[in-house]
């Protein structure tokens, strides 16, 4: 059996790392910022850093809403479309090649967050 892009990517550890970085990227871009605002964002990180270890098929942490109810009141209230999904991913990919990850994995991890693009956006 072969191991999972969690075990691939690191393991945990990697996990936690790059998600720091990750909400670095976020929270100093302009377009996402506002998303964020009155969030605590210590709790965000490690929904984050679960939820990302689940769907990169490591350990089952995650104990929140599920994309489509956890977001839908981003697309309602504050217009939550494409371009901000796009911008983090964007985010992500340029996290993952900062932490020298390989091509092949930066692919399959935005492989499986692009699978959620109907489901954040409640499409």
């Amino acid at each position: 059996m072969s191991a999972s892009l969690f075990e691939r990517l690191g393991g945990m550890e990697a996990i936690m790392a790059a998600v720091d970085i990750f909400y670095e990227k976020i929270m100093a871009d302009e377009l996402l910022v506002d998303f964020f605002s009155g969030i605590d964002m210590d709790k965000q990180i490690k929904k984050q850093i679960a939820f990302m270890a689940t769907a990169f098929n490591g350990p089952n942490e995650y104990k929140g809403r599920d994309l489509r109810a956890a977001h839908r009141h981003l697309v309602e209230s504050r217009g939550l479309n494409d371009a901000h999904f796009d911008a983090v991913a964007g985010h992500l990919k340029a996290t993952l090649e900062g932490l020298e990850v390989p091509a092949d994995l930066v692919s399959e991890a935005l492989g499986i967050v692009a699978s959620t693009r109907d489901e954040v956006l409640s499409k």
